[in-house]
């Protein structure tokens, strides 16, 4: 066998039912076999499975394999895995290629499986020409800063910074309020313990009094530089600047509530929102024998197309504790779908109705109509405008994202949604990441979010974190974007246009240069540089081109 001679090895995976119940699995096998550097083809029922690895590794030995093919479903899944099993067999995790002939073929061929097939003889063939192509590369390697920066002292971040230094890692912890809660110092009790909102605030004094969190009250970010494992923050408290060095961020800024002015009258006296009759209840001042809660106000419209998620509950909670202060006081829920998710809080639902809390459902097209002693919704199942005399209207209003999520945004270089809230990098596969390494997202910062789903997305997101702040060097991504400085002019259109801002100019050889730790090889640069002076590895233009030209016109 000569040093240079591409062998091949193609493994297509039945995947269940999910391919092999669409795609001739058989002829696939039998036709990768005749293409070109293929020296050993197989079918496996799950090539994912602990049995299809292993014949991974075995020929890669037995065959002497030096580029491997899966062609099975997703590589967003499970292309990691396939290409440390490679590695784990000699071979360079690169020398790797993946295609996808499940979401892209059989899922939406079901129906025509040998129209289907074909489609995956051109996938297959695509894979195996750009695999003869590819280069062994090898990741990058950088220093950890064993500490986080945690942006938020509500709830979620207070959790997140307690779970980090309880590791015995440095946390540093911004709030830009005076104080540390968020907006559990303004909530009576929570659901569905109906516990004490104070009861929660004691974490407070553990995190304050933590050795390993520097707590940073009244403190606004300034400057964020870096990359995953090294990062340089500015802070802003006092009139001081502070300086610190982080390997992680974790951003749990929470939401707020929209202001409940311009709504159904809102006076703050009789017509008040859900937030202030926390404080109400709080304080025992509720002096109201006809209560009704309107839900859904100021969202699920054309402005706010979201539910707030945790507006229904709200609204049980508040009026189970109006009614347990009177038993006397006739609460009405005028509703458009009530949200009670998972048993627990089903039952909590069906105690409000066992302790004659009514509700009412209206139409969005027909807005309940507030008069001067009693409120007018029309109610679908009667088809008649019901009257309800009230003594306290209470507006559930919705949380929305900070008016600085646009700015921490631009600063951490992460997205958001429409709505302004955080977005994470995958909503099953990714929920607490950010597409940018080391930064992670937790509680309302990315939903509306209670209290206990606050709390486990912290969890989560600090036990992400911990996988790299726990180890002195991180290996990165080696499938980066490369100048070719002999062909670059300078232009700096991939400088604007780059999203993780990996490339710069070097001030003092004023050559562009990729910051291969930033770098995610998106291809953005390369597909834009007049010059064609930048590779994109692992995603060269031969590589690609051989992609193409091998296409033989499929489905």
């Amino acid at each position: 066998m000569s040093d240079n001679e591409i062998r091949i090895g193609v493994f297509i995976c039945h995947c269940g039912t999910n391919i092999g119940g669409v795609l001739d699995i058989s002829s696939l096998t039998d036709y990768a076999k005749t293409l070109p550097n293929v020296v050993y083809a197989a079918a496996n029922l799950y090539t994912c499975s602990e049995v299809g690895l292993n014949e991974i590794r075995e020929n890669i030995k037995e065959h002497n394999l030096n580029r491997v093919m899966v062609a099975s479903c997703s590589p967003r899944t499970h292309e990691p895995l396939f290409r440390a099993t490679c590695q784990e067999a000699g071979l360079n995790p690169y020398l790797f290629e993946m295609v996808n002939i499940r979401d892209q073929d059989s899922w939406v061929h079901m129906k025509e499986p040998e129209k289907g097939t074909e489609k995956a003889k051109d996938l297959i063939r695509m894979g195996v020409y750009k695999a003869a192509l590819l280069e062994p590369l090898e990741k990058v390697q950088v220093g950890v800063t064993p500490s986080a920066l945690v942006i938020g002292g509500g709830i979620a971040g207070m959790n997140a910074a307690l779970t980090l230094a309880n590791q015995n890692f440095e946390v540093n912890l911004i709030e830009k309020d005076s104080e540390l809660g968020g907006l559990i110092r303004h909530l009576n009790k929570v659901f569905p313990t109906n516990e004490d909102a104070s009861n929660l605030l004691e974490i407070r004094n553990l995190v304050q009094s933590h050795k390993k969190i520097n707590v940073y009250t009244s403190a606004i970010l300034e400057k964020i530089e870096g990359y995953v494992g090294n990062y340089k923050v500015n802070i802003k408290q006092n009139n001081n600047i502070i300086e610190f060095d982080a390997g992680v961020i974790i951003v749990a800024t929470g939401a707020i509530p929209l202001s409940p002015d311009g709504y159904y009258d809102y006076n703050g006296k009789n017509i008040i929102s859900q937030l202030e009759l926390e404080e109400l209840l709080k304080e025992n001042k509720v002096n109201a024998n006809n209560v009704v809660m309107i839900q859904c106000v100021g969202c699920r419209n054309e402005e706010r197309k979201y539910c707030s998620n945790i507006c229904c509950m709200t609204a049980l909670k508040n009026g189970m504790l109006i009614k347990e202060q009177n038993p006397d006081a006739h609460i009405n829920i005028i509703f458009r779908d009530i949200q009670t998710q998972g048993v627990t809080y089903e039952e909590y639902y069906r105690k409000a109705r066992e302790m004659g809390i009514l509700f009412i459902k209206y139409l969005p097209e027909k807005p309940p109509i507030i008069k001067k002693d009693h409120i007018e919704v029309y109610n679908e199942f009667m088809n008649q405008v019901i009257g309800l005399p009230y003594d306290l209207i209470v507006l559930s209003m919705p949380l929305i994202a900070n008016e600085d999520s646009e700015q921490l945004a631009k600063m951490l270089k992460v997205p958001l949604g429409e709505n302004k809230f955080f977005l994470e990098a995958h909503v099953k596969l990714r929920p607490v990441d950010f597409a940018t390494d080391g930064v992670f997202l937790c509680g309302s910062a990315h939903w509306p979010a209670d209290i206990s789903e606050s709390i486990s997305q912290s969890n989560a997101a600090a036990s992400r974190a911990s996988t790299i702040i726990s180890k002195n060097m991180l290996e990165v991504e080696g499938s980066t974007a490369e100048i070719n400085t002999d062909l670059c002019v300078g232009c700096e259109a991939c400088i604007k246009i780059c999203p993780y801002r990996a490339i710069s100019k070097d001030e003092e050889t004023d050559i562009v240069v990729v910051n291969k730790v930033m770098c995610k090889g998106c291809g953005v640069c390369g597909a834009s540089c007049p010059q064609n002076a930048i590779i994109i590895h692992h995603f060269t233009s031969d590589q690609i081109m051989a992609e193409i030209m091998t296409y033989g016109g499929g489905v």
